[in-house]
């Protein structure tokens, strides 16, 4: 763990050439033993070996045998992730029929126009900067972070926005404890010790969990007497849920519903701003094809906002993110 933790703080530290290998700086530890002993190796986490697969079809085998495969047991430091990360068998049927209505292709259609209200604030944040001195030059990555969990208070909590946006900030500064404390996972009961970072983690969860819990009682009881709206993903999941425990008996209860919400922002915000501040890297190093790209959303669109059936007819801007991306720079 010592050597990990010692590596991947080198890795951080060193600038990431274009023309290099980047996918050595994404896991720089396990990159680095694969390098050294070849694709068949395992590495031991404490008393837990961890093997190193890179077939493609050995890939295939496991991810389509689950009841062989079983996931693995999360340590304590890993515990943000829930839901159907981590559920199995009937659970996991059950639990992802529940969830699947919430992101249907018609359904997903309707929040666009948060999608591009979001982007609209964040380029009108670059406007105004420039306008006070002309030029200004912009570390787009916290823009793009904000971007991401902006996108996901509005698509999942809809006019709890405010409260989710608080959400994402406090899940935000969890990932970042975790990432410190993942080095002690290997010690029996690190998390009890009263170090700074533990003190402040069980903070934090303690306030995400109370605001979760609020918003959902408040949709639920909204619900109950016909005033919710059902168009943003909480709404589309409490609405599921709630036919499958008349259908058939179960379903969600409130706290496995927080870990639907928890994994909302886990599983889109740093995922899509990796990928969107990646697509803008590229872009740039390749002007021809951001060329070719805005003219095809210029002409489509002209100055209107877009529409997703429009977005779907594009030819050379084929990627959702990328199309996001376009219409805002």
């Amino acid at each position: 763990m010592l050597e990990n933790a010692a590596v991947s703080e080198e890795n951080r530290s060193k600038q990431i050439k274009l023309s290099a290998n980047v996918s050595s700086h994404a896991l720089p530890y396990v990159h680095s033993i694969i390098k050294k002993y070849g694709k068949k190796t395992f590495v031991w986490y404490g008393p837990t070996p961890s093997i190193q697969v890179m077939d493609p079809e050995q890939l295939r085998e496991i991810l389509s045998k689950p009841s062989v495969f079983h996931k693995l047991h999360p340590n304590p430091a890993e515990m943000i992730l829930g839901g159907l990360v981590s559920s199995e068998g009937a659970k996991w049927s059950t639990d992802r029929k529940i969830m699947n209505p919430a992101f249907l292709l018609e359904k997903l259609k309707n929040m666009l126009p948060a999608i591009h209200k979001s982007c609209d604030e964040m380029i009108k944040k670059w406007k105004l900067l420039v306008l006070e001195t002309g030029a200004a030059e912009v570390d787009v990555w916290p823009s793009l972070e904000d971007l991401s969990g902006d996108v996901i208070s509005r698509t999942a909590f809809g006019s709890n926005y405010e409260e989710g946006r608080r959400i994402f900030i406090l899940q935000k500064e969890h990932v970042e404890l975790t990432l410190q404390l993942v080095k002690f996972v290997v010690f029996p009961g690190w998390r009890y010790l009263p170090i700074k970072a533990n003190k402040r983690m069980n903070i934090i969860c303690n306030e995400m969990q109370v605001l979760l819990r609020e918003i959902i009682s408040k949709r639920q009881k909204s619900m109950q007497i016909g005033e919710a709206q059902d168009d943003d993903l909480l709404g589309l999941l409490l609405k599921s849920n709630s036919e499958e425990i008349i259908e058939n008996g179960i379903g969600m209860d409130i706290e496995e519903v927080i870990k639907e919400c928890k994994l909302f922002y886990f599983a889109g915000s740093e995922t899509t701003s990796s990928l969107i501040v990646w697509t803008l890297i590229m872009l740039s190093t390749h002007p021809e094809w951001h060329t070719r790209a805005r003219e095809e959303v210029v002409q489509a669109f002209g100055r209107e906002k877009p529409d997703f059936d429009g977005l779907n007819h594009h030819k050379i801007v084929k990627n959702q993110p990328i199309q996001q991306l376009i219409i805002v720079t």
